[in-house]
């Protein structure tokens, strides 16, 4: 995403803007050392393990291992884009905003995609309103026989499309829009010289991002008309494998246990009509690994609900292997065959909904599995018994193992020392196979060897180098072994603050661990951080030492006689320099 504001603005704002303050405001924050901290309000916790950094602007809890800077805390707890997290917090430090500065190609997309927003705000309010007239009361009469109120048709936005060819596009001209735009929006067709609204005769519902903007609709058909439902399709603001229906609920229901997914805007509707929270759908389509990982955002877990007929189960399997992918944990609500989750709140009420329990995706797919198979055969449990020692070998958890173990051997007939033997034969093969993807992804730069002491050395360096505590030219990018490192080393070494670097960090993991060392207690005193630093460079010189060595040696298995002696004497002189290495170190203990 191009930035809006221009990069010596950002800088200022997060000069000015106290993040100590700020946090404040969501939750207590108690001083402790250097930091402060206090229970951190993205996961359930009784002893405080959210630490910020006030004069870095940022924070890391040591619980969820989330990390980040000011803004990004904002994006978080108010569920805002990176600009808009600026635009918040510059209204709270009384800061005035700049001019928007951005490339005239970008800043002729940007305006596209609001008159594209505001087109579709015009048509989901066009839709809504004719709901309530003669000409939607069909669509309304489907509505009350879903058992809607009126209060949740308009919580939704529910609306009628007209039966008019060009009824839509006429209305929204009057009100300025221009063709070219509403065909962008995919609101109308454009065939020839001829134009046609997209939706005609349907149940319309909008589709709303997170953020409360309408990025276009679904809409149903009422009696034989195909497709049964027809999305808007990709345009400038809207894509369909990145958004889920009803994700503007979702940004105001904290502290979420769960995410209900379901497969259906009906479904959706019926369960949040019902008192149900966190309750979304995807968008027509399988779930996607982008939608996973939005998701991710709300809740510790992902409850899939799908419908009880084989399409929905087939559908649950694809959907538990995108969440596995993601490393999401999931769980599965079953329901009665050919009940969907519409059904089955409605038939049985909202008390016998709640007190459906979900399965773990391992029994899920145990029980998929069974049926795929003829267990009433000897064939049929032995291929049952393998295939299921191979799901249960990626099983962690070794309490959640054994239960399963139990099941399985209940289930085929092998003995539970059979089960475990055939586990290990399949765990072996599964980390082959692990070993060898990784092998292909590896990048074959200079090969690296990193002990765990060598990796808490370049992590203090970085923490030292960050605190600004260090000389300048006292550190190089180059001392650190682990790109990473080196990167973000450099950017600091170029001036950049911490807190302008956690922006461009798109990878969580990275901007957890990264938070996590600008937020690392340091040495006080810059006599003792500068030895400091200078154990963590020795120690890394040896481990560049060390790789060099173990190079030199596989060299040597291919090398003629005349070329071993060259590097026996480079093997020397690189054991002589990482002798006086150890050696200063040791003295330096003894002091």
């Amino acid at each position: 995403m191009a930035l809006r504001f221009p990069s010596s603005w950002i800088d200022e704002l997060y000069a000015r803007a106290d993040i100590v303050q700020l946090v404040n405001n969501y939750l207590p924050l108690k001083k402790k050392g250097h930091n402060y901290w206090g229970l951190c309000p993205f996961h359930n916790e009784k002893t405080p393990s959210f630490s910020v950094n006030q004069e870095l602007n940022v924070y890391y809890c040591f619980g969820c291992k989330a990390g980040g800077n000011i803004a990004q805390f904002v994006m978080e707890m108010e569920r805002l884009t990176y600009p808009e997290a600026l635009e918040y917090i510059a209204k709270l430090v009384n800061m005035p905003l700049p001019q928007t500065m951005v490339p005239k190609e970008d800043e002729d997309l940007q305006s596209l995609k609001e008159r594209i927003y505001l087109a579709n705000e015009a048509a989901a309010r066009y839709y809504h309103e004719l709901l309530w007239t003669p000409e939607g009361a069909k669509v309304l009469e489907y509505l009350r026989k879903r058992k809607m109120d009126d209060n949740t048709i308009r919580k939704f936005g529910l609306g009628a499309s007209g039966q008019e060819w060009d009824r839509l596009s006429q209305v929204l001209q009057q009100q300025g829009f221009s063709l070219e735009e509403l065909q962008k929006a995919g609101l109308i067709a454009v065939k020839e010289k001829h134009h046609y609204d997209m939706f005609r005769d349907r149940v319309m519902f909008p589709i709303i991002n997170v953020y409360g903007k309408v990025l276009g609709f679904g809409g149903r058909a009422l009696g034989d008309a195909q497709p049964k439902y027809l999305n808007t399709a990709d345009t400038p603001v809207f894509n369909k494998r990145y958004g889920v229906y009803a994700a503007n609920l979702l940004r105001n229901q904290r502290n979420l246990k769960r995410v209900l997914l379901v497969e259906g805007y009906m479904d959706v509707i019926a369960l949040v009509q019902q008192g149900l929270q966190g309750v979304v759908a995807t968008l027509g389509t399988a779930l996607t690994n982008e939608q996973a990982r939005f998701l991710k955002r709300f809740a510790p877990e992902v409850w899939v609900a799908y419908d009880g007929d084989e399409a929905g189960q087939m559908a649950i399997e694809r959907a538990v292997e995108i969440f596995r992918q993601e490393s999401i944990p999931v769980k599965v609500l079953q329901f009665p065959e050919g009940m969907d989750p519409d059904d089955m709140i409605n038939q049985h009420g909202v008390e016998a909904f709640s007190k459906l329990r979900p399965i773990s995706d391992v029994s899920f797919t145990l029980r998929r599995l069974e049926k795929k198979l003829d267990i009433s055969s000897q064939d049929g449990r032995t291929e049952y018994a393998k295939q299921a020692a191979k799901i249960l070998a990626e099983v962690p958890d070794p309490v959640e193992l054994d239960l399963y173990v139990k099941e399985l051997s209940l289930r085929s007939g092998f003995s539970r020392e059979v089960l475990l033997a055939q586990m290990q034969v399949a765990g072996s093969r599964i980390l082959v196979t692990k070993k060898k993807e990784s092998e292909r992804k590896a990048v074959r730069s200079r090969p690296r060897v990193l002990t765990d002491e060598g990796n808490a050395a370049e992590q203090t360096l970085l923490s030292l180098l960050a605190s600004g505590k260090l000389p300048v030219d006292f550190v190089k990018s180059g001392d650190f072994l682990t790109d990473t490192y080196q990167t973000i080393a450099a950017r600091l070494l170029l001036g950049e603050q911490p807190v302008k670097i956690m922006t461009t960090i798109e990878d969580e993991a990275t901007r957890s661990l990264v938070g996590k060392l600008f937020t690392q207690e340091v040495i006080g005193d810059p006599a003792n951080a500068m030895a400091a630093a200078e154990e963590c460079l020795n120690t890394l010189r040896k481990q560049r030492i060390n790789a060099e060595i173990d190079i030199l040696k596989k060299n040597m298995e291919t090398q003629n006689a005349e070329q071993k002696v060259e590097t026996l004497k480079e093997i020397m002189r690189l054991t002589v320099e990482l002798s006086g290495i150890q050696r200063a170190q040791a003295k330096r203990k003894e002091v």
